[in-house]
């Protein structure tokens, strides 16, 4: 491993095959797991009312709450019992094909560092704040973990294809940054908003983005923010529209259609969408977190 690798871990050793490592909790300082403890308040302070119940849900179901960084072995022997799924630790981003195996064999990759103090609020790259917190508690739901491990599936077959940016935005528009209807009102699913205090106000409330409903190829033709709030957020029905949409598809002739660039700018709003809102686009064009623009 090298040792100039920003997310790599001094306290991990050995990286199998896989990627994964002994996640080591016992090295966790008492600075870092308080980290996980600010967090984790902070988060809690905001959710109610806007992340879905299937998100609280898990939290209360895997506890992680309890005091500091979880232990991973204790997450996954109870995630193990609810739907067969478990997480292991790796030391920084894994390459796709790994990801995939791991996703279409129930195993979630998650980062075993967390940030620093001055970077309580965003970091680029994913910690065990945003892959435990963020990820996990939507795995204890047999619908969205069977998806979950249909989409590893279909990372797997997508070998040959060359559509790796379409599956990429497949993800980042559900996994990552997903939002859904339910009778209670628009509600957050992804892990890249639930992690997030400002994000998780800013995709359901801020006049900024789109909100546009799901449609699986649309999707998948659209650009993405890597860096800062989405300019679009995609919105299910449930989660069985999202399993379904995937499972139903098949994607080989779907990879044949879809470009190797996106047809479609992350602000692009098409008329056959499905439009909940039609944003302003006004954070993104005063030039968004580089510019220290307040989110609106």
């Amino acid at each position: 491993m090298d040792p100039d690798n920003i997310y790599a871990d001094p306290r991990t050793a050995e990286v199998a095959d896989d990627f994964t490592i002994d996640q080591n909790w016992d090295a966790y300082t008492d600075e870092e797991h308080g980290t996980w403890d600010i967090l984790y308040k902070e988060q809690l302070s905001c959710l109610p009312g806007l992340a879905c119940d299937e998100f609280m849900d898990g939290l209360d179901a895997l506890d992680l709450g309890s005091g500091g960084i979880p232990d991973f072995a204790k997450i996954s022997k109870k995630l193990k019992k609810l739907t067969g799924w478990e997480v292991v630790a790796v030391p920084c981003l894994v390459p796709d094909d790994v990801f995939f195996e791991h996703l279409a064999n129930r195993r979630f990759p998650a980062g075993n560092f967390i940030r620093k103090r001055d970077q309580l609020e965003y970091i680029q790259e994913p910690d065990v704040f945003h892959d435990v917190f963020g990820h996990v508690p939507m795995l204890t739901n047999p619908i969205f973990a069977d998806y979950m491990q249909a989409y590893g599936k279909g990372g797997m077959r997508s070998a040959g294809y060359d559509r790796l940016k379409a599956l990429a935005s497949l993800y980042w528009y559900t996994v990552e940054f997903g939002l859904i209807n339910t009778p209670k009102g628009m509600r957050i699913y992804g892990a890249g908003i639930v992690s997030s205090r400002t994000e998780s106000i800013f995709s359901l409330h801020a006049r900024s983005p789109n909100r546009i409903h799901f449609d699986l190829e649309r999707l998948m033709r659209s650009d993405y923010k890597i860096d800062d709030f989405q300019a679009s957020y995609f919105v299910i029905s449930s989660f069985d529209e999202l399993f379904k949409a995937t499972v139903d598809t098949d994607f080989g002739p779907l990879y044949e259609r879809l470009n190797p660039c996106f047809d479609y700018t992350a602000t692009a709003v098409l008329e056959s969408d499905r439009v909940y809102t039609r944003g302003t686009q006004e954070y993104g064009r005063a030039g968004g977190r580089k510019k220290g623009i307040k989110p609106v």
